[in-house]
């Protein structure tokens, strides 16, 4: 049974995540290339987050998508054949001028189908329905 603060945990996830499958609707010179691949990102952190709660334990403050799977994988090994690749990188530095980037289509492509990925996996390891979330 899934709490109602792991609920929300899941809702924001599917929030970025349709965020992000609305960018790829775009015309390619009118998508936000950042914003789609943070969306990615935020998607899987937050469900990969929802898996860690419902199994009580502590992530602390962290978007590294690596460590919360090494996290997941401990807790259930099926979660060592899941890939986040480059996602983490889209968390934070892609927000900032510092780290100057603007992700090419593909980049947002190769995003998503990760992100999807991740979607899938985690939902049917919480064994919820997605759309008992939207």
């Amino acid at each position: 049974m899934i709490d109602e603060y792991t609920k929300k945990w899941i809702v924001k996830a599917l929030e970025d995540f349709r965020v992000a499958k609305h960018e790829l609707s775009q015309p390619e010179g009118e998508m936000a290339t950042g914003a789609a691949c943070f969306h990615c990102q935020q998607m899987a952190e937050k469900l990969l987050k929802a898996f860690l709660i419902t199994k009580e334990i502590d992530f602390g403050k962290t978007h590294d998508l690596k460590f919360l799977l090494k996290l997941c994988s401990d807790k259930d090994p099926d979660f060592k054949n899941l890939e986040v690749g480059n996602l983490t990188a889209y968390a934070v530095d892609i927000r900032y001028p510092d780290e100057f980037h603007i992700p090419s289509i593909q980049e947002v492509r190769t995003c998503f189908r990760i992100a999807q990925k991740i979607k899938d996996f985690v939902i049917k390891k919480l064994g919820i329905k997605e759309q008992d979330f939207q």
